[in-house]
């Protein structure tokens, strides 16, 4: 009788768990293959689980729509959580293209840890994130160029129509003096299947994540990448204050630096996974060395981008020179504690 009274207390009390579970449910525009529906928001929504005693689960939503609408879909309470790229919203993010500037010389793991902590160090009292609850910032692996053509001189991208993702991007597209076509990264397929453009800024992870492997021709590799792209997780505030305590400190404690550097290393495990996609394939792969003319050309072309940011964000009434040196240390300091 005690063993069949103990079995019916343990039913209960999980049917009561699963009856009384909330569902977070965060919108993604990326497909499943993507590291932040494969590894990151599963990984995110186990440790909440576990520390909730499954009081909290997470569920990924598709087909929410173009991935500049993530905020607002969040900010109204559509969904309870998502993430985006930066870049899709002019002018909303400029602080966060802190990590975007050429030259930081990182892997997005370090680049992710230094721009969490850069942004509550010098950019926290900003209003970028008024009406959201920030959970993670975060970068994928070095942007590259993929093309149809080769790319041996810097005049071999001039006139090109090149997609480009926003940022800082739009800087280098300037100074490269190409023909910028703006889209979400997941229409690149479609475009380039099309020729509707000659080419893209990408991390590799894409060659295998949206299949650009089988309609890229050539990819070419510049030393430490020519940018990062900046992210950040959110959460609708209202949805999280009406957690108990205990659940709130759950989702704390699973997010900030913790998840920003998850994000991190998961993008760069889909750069390694997209670079064996590529080679697979039979996409032309064209590393460029440091002391090259191409290499050369290109780092005079793009000195100044930084300048120019910190420029826009003095007159913000930020510091900006201090914010991506302390940016840049406190990456190369992680990335050579976490060296393998």
């Amino acid at each position: 009788m005690k063993l069949k009274h103990l079995l019916l207390t343990c039913v209960t009390l999980l049917f009561a768990t699963n009856l009384f579970a909330q569902t977070i449910r965060v919108a993604s525009w990326l497909p499943p293959t993507n590291p932040m529906n494969a590894v990151v928001i599963p990984e995110w929504g186990k440790a909440i689980s576990k520390a909730t005693n499954g009081r909290l689960k997470v569920e990924i939503v598709y087909g929410m729509g173009h991935p500049k609408s993530m905020w607002n879909l969040v900010e109204d309470g559509i969904v309870d959580a998502s993430y985006s790229y930066h870049g899709y919203v002019p002018g909303r993010f400029e602080l966060l293209q802190v990590v975007e500037q050429p030259g930081l010389g990182t892997n997005a793991e370090a680049a992710s840890y230094a721009l969490w902590n850069t942004y509550q160090k010098y950019f926290a009292k900003s209003h970028e994130f008024d009406g959201l609850k920030l959970l993670a910032l975060f970068t994928h692996g070095p942007g590259q160029i993929y093309s149809n053509f080769p790319i041996n001189d810097i005049k071999d991208l001039e006139n090109k129509k090149i997609r480009i993702g926003g940022g800082v991007q739009s800087q280098l597209a300037e100074r490269f003096h190409i023909t910028p076509v703006g889209a979400p990264a997941t229409k690149v397929y479609e475009m380039m299947q099309q020729g509707v453009i000659d080419g893209a800024f990408l991390p590799v992870g894409e060659m295998k994540t949206l299949r650009l492997a089988e309609v890229t021709k050539d990819l070419t590799l510049f030393p430490n990448g020519l940018y990062m792209g900046s992210f950040s997780m959110f959460m609708n505030p209202d949805v999280f204050d009406d957690l108990s305590q205990q659940d709130q400190e759950a989702i704390n404690k699973a997010s900030g630096e913790v998840l920003s550097v998850l994000a991190g290393k998961a993008w760069d495990a889909g750069d390694v996974a997209g670079l064996q996609s590529a080679r697979e394939a039979g996409v032309n792969i064209h590393v460029v060395k440091p002391n090259s003319t191409l290499a050369k050309e290109v780092n005079q072309r793009i000195d100044d981008v930084a300048a120019a940011w910190v420029k826009k964000v003095d007159k913000k009434g930020f510091n900006g020179d201090a914010a991506l040196s302390y940016l840049r240390e406190t990456a190369m300091q992680y990335a050579a504690k976490h060296k393998e």
